[in-house]
């Protein structure tokens, strides 16, 4: 399927996104947004045809610099209601697709980029990315989840200082505070490095890198002991599936497992 906004490209399992909008910075506008939208939908629902999704932005400037200004210059109320639910909604499908999201950040990641970066289960970075929620700078505050999500990286009084002040984070930084997990020299480095992250990952039962997803997002809000009782249930529910049965037989066998997702 071709689209407006974003490039797709499959391969051995692996979903590379790149948005596609590089006179624009890769802006996120509402026609982004769906195709993403599309598109993740429809990975939730392949069976585990596709085992992770890399995605980036086009060119050497920008991940993605924020969601579209203009476009928002002229909402209303409700439209901007409307725009933020779509946003939210796009950034969810990122944090719960049943496989691992790599988010490869090159050059600016500000606003909707950030919040879109870390929707994702982790982020890549090359020396020259830009992290921020600048929204206060033009009388807004994060739409797309930043005002939630920030705190969960950077600790919650860290994350009010930069919504507050709006300021930029340089590359150094952000690894500092671990918004980034790791950095690179150049874009070819990380998106080389993102593949073979992803090609490990896709070595181990697909319904079992799912499990790990669900339970850590559903205990993410919890304290530890009603976290723990979600990892409880979520540890005995794999043992009624062949993946497991597999993967204990075949470290006892000293063979190497064959998974099938079930």
């Amino acid at each position: 399927m071709s689209y407006e906004t974003i490039k797709t490209e499959r391969n051995n399992g692996l979903l590379e996104i790149t948005i596609n909008r590089p006179d624009k910075l890769n802006a996120l506008n509402e026609t982004v947004l769906k195709e993403l939208k599309v598109v993740l939908e429809e990975v939730k629902s392949d069976g585990f045809e596709t085992k992770g999704i890399l995605i980036t932005g086009e060119g050497d400037k920008a991940f993605i610099a924020g969601a579209d200004i203009k476009a928002m210059s002229e909402m209303t109320p409700d439209q901007a209601e409307g725009f933020g639910s779509l946003g939210q909604g796009v950034s969810r499908l990122f944090e719960t697709v049943p496989v691992p999201v790599i988010a490869c950040v090159n050059g600016f990641a500000l606003g909707g980029g950030c919040e879109m970066a870390m929707s994702c289960d982790f982020i890549y970075a090359t020396k020259n990315a830009l992290f921020g929620q600048p929204e206060v700078n033009l009388a807004l505050i994060p739409g797309f989840g930043g005002t939630q999500r920030l705190r969960r990286f950077v600790g919650i009084a860290r994350s009010r200082e930069l919504i507050y002040t709006g300021r930029n984070v340089k590359i150094d930084e952000a690894e500092k505070i671990g918004l980034v997990s790791r950095v690179f020299e150049s874009k070819d480095e990380m998106l080389s490095a993102a593949r073979e992250t992803l090609g490990i990952v896709a070595s181990k039962s697909p319904l079992i890198i799912a499990k790990c997803k669900e339970v850590i997002n559903q205990g993410e809000c919890c304290g530890i002991e009603s976290g723990l009782e979600i990892e409880k249930s979520g540890f005995k529910s794999v043992f009624s599936t062949a993946d497991t049965k597999e993967g204990l037989s075949a470290f006892l066998e000293k063979r190497k497992p064959e998974f099938t997702g079930k």
